[in-house]
């Protein structure tokens, strides 16, 4: 079976078997625990555990390739431009000097700038896998079914559903529009120049655009023919209760924030490790 591209993907592992809310509120826990502090060694641990989670999923790697690698380029761009506009930031945070190498007065690269920054990008990179096993382990369906027995109204469920819906279906127009450019002769392989391939791109970005719209027009007169939001509440085709394995979720993500929040009172004083002192 091929897979899409950011679509959902049916298995029967411990994460698929998770609920909807489940899967959001632990995304949110973890990831307000990887921005709230910045020790390392948290992170790290945090990280380990998502890629186990990735590989328990049985995500394929083809299916977010294209996500990951320009994840990759904003991360790597953020660390280029943070040393740029604040090359010592590290020392002031740290309160200490050591420098390794300098291109020039200004632009040092000390042991404590480059720390600051690898635990930045490491944060970052713990993010990622999170949000993709939210994306591609979440039925769009079951999902909005579990918000709206949640409380949250069910047009705004229905809304969210259709978005997790739509990010397949723009990658394969993406692929279909860029093929068929390719196919009228516009070069956009690797072997094109950097230039040539970014212009050309944008005749993809286009025409995209334009039938995402076309898209999002149709699906609202369809759902206004079949009196979408007529009745103030509404029957769900899928639904998954909370069971021993979501309590257990919400019990190993809970102990992440209890972990962080002990670290930062009573071992490091702080959200930051410092490792130079």
């Amino acid at each position: 079976m091929k897979l899409k591209m950011f679509s959902y993907n049916e298995e029967n592992t411990f994460v698929h078997r998770l609920s909807g809310v489940t899967k959001l509120l632990c995304f949110l826990i973890l990831s307000f625990v990887v921005m709230y502090t910045y020790d390392i060694r948290i992170m790290l641990l945090i990280g380990a555990f998502s890629i186990y989670l990735f590989k328990l999923s049985r995500i394929s790697f083809k299916q977010v390739r294209f996500l990951v690698m320009y994840l990759l380029f904003f991360v790597a761009l953020n660390g280029v431009i943070t040393y740029f506009f604040e090359p010592t930031h590290g020392n002031m945070l740290y309160g200490t000097y050591h420098e390794l190498f300098r291109f020039n007065d200004i632009y040092v690269v000390t042991q404590e700038q480059l720390f600051y920054q690898v635990s930045k990008m490491v944060k970052y990179m713990c993010v990622i896998p999170m949000g993709l096993i939210f994306f591609c382990t979440t039925n769009p369906s079951e999902f909005a079914s579990s918000l709206n027995h949640a409380k949250v109204p069910y047009k705004g469920a229905y809304a969210v559903s259709l978005t997790l819906r739509y990010f397949p279906d723009i990658a394969r127009q993406f692929t279909d529009i860029s093929n068929a450019q390719q196919a009228r002769g516009i070069d956009m392989s690797a072997k094109a120049k950097v230039m040539t391939r970014l212009k050309n791109t944008l005749m993809v970005i286009s025409p995209l655009i334009f039938s995402a719209l076309d898209r999002v027009d149709m699906i609202s007169n369809a759902m206004d023919l079949r009196g979408f939001g007529k009745y103030p509440k509404r029957t769900w085709y899928t639904y998954r209760k909370l069971g021993k394995e979501d309590a257990l979720a919400f019990v190993v993500c809970l102990s992440f924030v209890a972990l962080a929040l002990y670290m930062a009172i009573f071992v490091t004083n702080g959200r930051f490790y410092n490792p130079f002192i």
